[in-house]
């Protein structure tokens, strides 16, 4: 199938979103790759939406296996997969869900070496990770690379997103100079993370298709306990280390 043009099982399989968007937008989506780091709690639910609405090529990189904690919250996997590795798994389940999408996975942990070679091609990088030493390691290639960056965080019933577009508005550092403590074990009420990674592919899909307005410097809080969504208003600075010379 050409990705300029949508087959007639692919109208149908995306008629919903193709009547928000429209042709032209779901094109943009076939045509695009979008990286998913880390296929958690985050990344389970953000690989599934960008595999269902259509994304042309999906890269997910994660170098874990599962446990069977994680089971309550990382809706992709099964009892039975406990100790398998989630990369792989993650992308049998995907490639089922929506066989029209190209999937490669990476079973490799993050490093400040091989981060490029994962996002390099991709129009969007999505964060699906569970600590902070990688989270900005990643921030700095894609600011490096020009490349979209949208950073989601979970701790209880409680998140954040941070849409990060180099050189328009603050990436992770500028708003976080000092890396956060990092808990062995995050307390994380199931909800959460499914809330924080739809909010992130629909900063992807509007970046992708030009539909709507990305969230660009503002930090959206997210509060499960009282039900309440809050924006802070975040710009770059300008002796940041990371993006303060773009």
């Amino acid at each position: 199938m050409s990705g300029k043009t949508l087959c007639s099982k692919e109208i149908e399989r995306y008629d919903r979103q193709i009547r928000v968007f429209g042709v032209e937008g779901q094109i943009k989506l076939k045509k695009a790759k979008v990286t998913v780091i880390g296929v958690g709690g985050l990344g389970s639910i953000s690989s599934l939406y960008l595999t269902a609405m259509g994304i042309g090529k999906l890269v997910i990189v994660d170098h874990g296996r599962l446990e069977l904690s994680n089971l309550n919250r990382q809706i992709l996997y099964r009892t039975k997969d406990i100790g398998e590795l989630k990369a792989k798994l993650a992308a049998q389940r995907l490639k089922e869900l929506n066989p029209n999408v190209d999937i490669e996975y990476f079973t490799e942990e993050i490093t400040s070496e091989n981060i490029y070679d994962f996002i390099k091609e991709a129009n969007v990088v999505i964060d699906g990770l569970d600590n902070w030493k990688a989270r900005f390691i990643v921030n700095k290639a894609c600011v490096e690379l020009n490349k979209p960056f949208i950073h989601a965080g979970v701790h209880g019933a409680h998140g954040q997103v941070l849409v990060v577009m180099p050189g328009r508005g603050p990436c992770l550092r500028c708003i976080m100079p000092q890396t956060p403590s990092q808990r062995e074990k995050i307390p994380i009420l199931p909800t959460t993370p499914a809330v924080l990674a739809s909010l992130q592919v629909t900063e992807a899909v509007k970046i992708i298709t030009s539909y709507g307005k990305p969230a660009i410097g503002k930090l959206i809080l997210y509060d499960g306990y009282s039900m309440s969504f809050h924006e802070i208003p975040v710009s770059r600075r300008e002796n940041c280390p990371v993006c303060g010379v773009i």
